[in-house]
């Protein structure tokens, strides 16, 4: 079997899907996307896709290396994105060759169904009691949300009670048996932080996500010290050698992402090394149902496993949801907070090729916002 064909579809709302085919008909599907840089790791994707046409599919470990390691300078989100979306794909494949689902070729399921949270509150928090009651009534036992929009470097006595204001609100909703992730999003400083996590500690979150942004990972171990809450990162960190520090420095809670860091091949590895270090995993996925699929796949086949984003609803999908791109939703019927154990072959979803190609004539051009203080400084977004 040889790998004949590599396409990519930009689709609304700020996704990137590609799809490799090969000589014997089989079809694999993956999600390599930076959200806001969909265009450039699409660039990437075919560039990539050179070396992969002509190549057998089920090499996906040696694929995996070549991609990785093959040019001199490597590494970085666009890169591994568009590796992670490739991977993907050719786990599908693999999956549909042998007759099997994902997590029996990883070792098999250690877990019946996969626990998933769901997104209130926008970029900015608002109206959360509305959206956190909506989300209970459909049986999510946790959501996450953001802590606070533009944070001032050093957090006002203001913005601190705010953050914790919102969390107390949220634990009258949930209640002492449901939880309440937080993210911080690497909006507050260290200093800013420790103060607000030592307030939130008495509204038990289930973790605190990006307590601050990748690039002061060497502040972790302090902030892990100080923090009477358990800490959680990895969205923008894209490698075994990028988690180590901040696994060495305590992380309760490791959060690669199957679109970015290397896909279902590194985050496997990425879950086995976080175990060494008695963290578990929260894969991130504010993304399309690819990325969640291969997030599930994953979910199964790993014992240190905690809960599983899943972006249904969130405040990013405007133009098209979870189940837009899918011929059978299925999979992502979620039953008391929990994605059912599945046996389809490959990711376990049935894409619809239709309106996938429909959707990339029109595209799309995400991008984040540009925040700024009263000042007219940058603010972290």
């Amino acid at each position: 079997m040889k790998i004949t064909r590599i396409e990519t579809f930009l689709v609304p709302p700020r996704w990137l899907f590609c799809r490799i085919e090969t000589d014997d008909g089989v079809v694999g599907w993956g999600e390599p996307v930076v959200e806001g840089r969909a265009e450039i790791v699409r660039t990437a994707v075919d560039v990539l896709a050179e070396y992969l046409v002509g190549q057998d599919p089920l090499r996906i470990q040696d694929h995996w290396q070549v991609l990785t390691k093959g040019g001199f300078y490597r590494g970085g989100p666009v890169l591994s994105s568009a590796v992670a979306g490739l991977d993907q794909a050719l786990w599908d494949i693999a999956g549909k060759t042998y007759g099997a689902p994902v997590h029996a070729l990883l070792g098999g399921p250690v877990r019946d169904r996969v626990r998933v949270y769901a997104w209130v509150g926008g970029d900015e928090p608002a109206e959360l009691a509305e959206q956190i009651s909506a989300q209970v009534e459909a049986g999510f036992t946790a959501v996450k949300m953001n802590g606070a929009g533009a944070t001032s470097p050093v957090a006002t006595a203001a913005e601190t009670a705010a953050v914790v204001a919102r969390v107390a609100a949220a634990r009258d909703i949930l209640g002492p048996h449901r939880d309440v992730a937080v993210d911080f999003h690497g909006r507050f400083t260290a200093a800013s932080a420790r103060r607000v996590l030592a307030e939130l500690a008495p509204l038990h979150p289930l973790f605190v996500e990006e307590p601050v942004v990748p690039e002061q990972g060497h502040l972790l171990p302090g902030l892990v010290a100080a923090s009477p809450v358990p800490l959680a990162t990895g969205e923008r960190l894209y490698s075994r050698g990028e988690f180590l520090p901040a696994l060495t420095a305590g992380i309760a809670v490791a959060q690669p992402d199957l679109s970015h860091a290397g896909g279902i091949t590194e985050v496997h590895r990425i879950a086995s090394l976080a175990d060494t270090y008695g963290a578990l995993l929260a894969p991130h996925c504010p993304l399309g149902p690819i990325a969640l699929a291969a997030s599930l796949q994953v979910a199964f086949a790993t014992p240190n496993f905690l809960i599983q984003e899943q972006s249904r609803g969130i405040h990013y999908n405007k133009d098209a949801d979870l189940l837009s791109y899918l011929v059978d939703p299925a999979p992502f019927r979620f039953v008391d907070g929990h994605a059912p154990l599945g046996d389809a072959p490959g990711l376990g979803i049935t894409v619809d090729e239709a309106a996938v190609r429909a959707a990339d004539r029109s595209g799309h051009a995400w991008r984040n916002p540009v925040w700024r203080h009263p000042d007219g400084s940058f603010a972290e977004w």
